[in-house]
């Protein structure tokens, strides 16, 4: 009978052996994936149908349920990223730096994998994908809790990326599911102290918080994005409707999906009533303090909630502050430390902005969207680190890493 411990186990063992992959190998195993996922496209799609439909009778909402969608673009987009994976640099190996020892003795810090990395997370099974790729292509082993939202989708992609791998000669127990297993599966998952080496959860912030409370293995924190634009005296019309606009309704569910505007009052009667109504538009409601609500209509009244709300959806609040002091001490009291960008053509503003801002990811003039693996250049993320220590911001392959010391000596002893 295989049970939880049994999986973990077989991770840890195939974690072994993916170590020891060429890099050619574990580009061949990718390139073998994101085959397999598009030969078995309308099986995916059929089993995210079954998640949707069971999702839509639940009440589970509107963004979980778009980040739970897989129709045929996304599957296309998903073999593509790890395509996109397996093409990048393999990170095994690479020195990281080293020296010569007064004695003669070479000391050498390169990257090696950690072994085996556990995901938890919740209606994204996107995620099964990204994180299974990043991880194989950096030498580890995964082990994946999905949760219910995604169970079917989430079934078929780990048996197919498990048939590719057996087929590339890889072993299929480098990937590892325990959804089966439930609630049950997650605890396991937290206490596998010995057998998993990294966890990372992705999802709500009760989730986070959760896994980041119980888990006795390590874990790298992702965080729930509280996402800040500010828009100073300077800020062109044109880039601020369009950064906003973009970074509020490109894709409202994700968590690089600005939250909160802040406008400097300089700027408030210039910018506002052409933002705000740019928003609306575009189906967004604006939750509005009371100098928005005179400059402009239909606004809802924002509370102190709102400004520590993560909507991830067509909502926004909107906020005038009487200076940038004051915007950055907005950001202090209510980010989670995700992205906030500035809109400015004031140098001085822009490079404080950068420097003060203490978030893993910090803009001036862009869409808080472009906040992605992806778009990093790194083919996908494992999440978006909001932590500092090891890895913060988008999380690619070398964050899937950990260093150890080579030593290359000719018989030297310690006096």
């Amino acid at each position: 009978m295989d049970d939880v411990h049994a999986r973990l186990v077989r991770a840890k063992d195939a974690s072994r052996a993916t170590a020891r992959l060429t890099s050619d190998d574990k580009g061949s195993a990718l390139e073998a994936i994101a085959k397999a996922l598009v030969d078995a496209a309308d099986e995916i799609i059929r089993a995210n149908g079954q998640d949707i439909e069971r999702g839509r009778a639940d009440g589970i909402g509107e963004s979980l349920i778009d980040r739970l969608r897989l129709d045929s673009k996304r599957v296309t987009a998903l073999a593509d990223a790890v395509r996109q994976i397996a093409a990048l640099p393999d990170p095994v190996g690479q020195v990281v730096g080293g020296h010569r020892m007064p004695n003669g003795v070479a000391l050498e810090q390169v990257r090696v994998p950690f072994g085996v990395v556990g995901a938890i997370y919740e209606a994204r099974p996107n995620v099964t994908v990204d994180i299974a790729a990043l991880a194989l292509r950096s030498g580890n082993a995964v082990v994946l809790r999905g949760g219910s939202a995604a169970k079917e989708s989430n079934s078929v992609l780990v048996r197919v990326m498990r048939d590719a791998l057996d087929a590339a000669g890889v072993t299929p127990e480098a990937i590892q599911s325990v959804d089966d297993f439930g609630r049950e599966g997650a605890r396991a998952l937290m206490q596998a102290r010995g057998l998993v080496d990294v966890l990372v959860p992705r999802g709500s912030a009760s989730l986070i918080e959760t896994v980041v409370t119980e888990s006795s293995v390590p874990v790298i924190e992702t965080g729930a994005g509280n996402v800040h634009i500010v828009l100073d005296e300077s800020a062109p019309l044109d880039w601020a409707r369009d950064i906003v606009v973009n970074a509020k309704v490109q894709r409202p569910s994700v968590c690089n999906a600005v939250e909160t505007v802040l406008v400097l009052r300089p700027a408030a009667e210039r910018l506002v009533p052409v933002v705000v109504p740019a928003l609306q538009a575009e189906g967004v409601t604006v939750h509005g303090d009371e100098t928005v609500a005179s400059l402009t209509s239909d606004v809802v009244a924002a509370t102190e909630e709102d400004w520590a709300t993560e909507y991830l959806s067509l909502d926004i609040a909107v906020r005038v502050v009487d200076s940038l002091d004051d915007a950055l001490a907005h950001i202090r009291r209510y980010s989670t430390g995700h992205t906030e960008s500035i809109v400015t053509t004031d140098t001085r503003n822009a490079e404080r902005f950068l420097a003060e801002v203490d978030s893993a990811v910090v803009m001036a003039n862009a869409s808080t969207r472009f906040t992605d693996g992806g778009e990093f250049g790194f083919g996908a993320e494992v999440g978006i680190s909001t932590q500092k220590l090891h890895a913060r911001g988008p999380m690619g392959l070398g964050e899937l890493t950990s260093t150890k010391w080579l030593a290359r000596g000719s018989g030297q002893v310690r006096g």
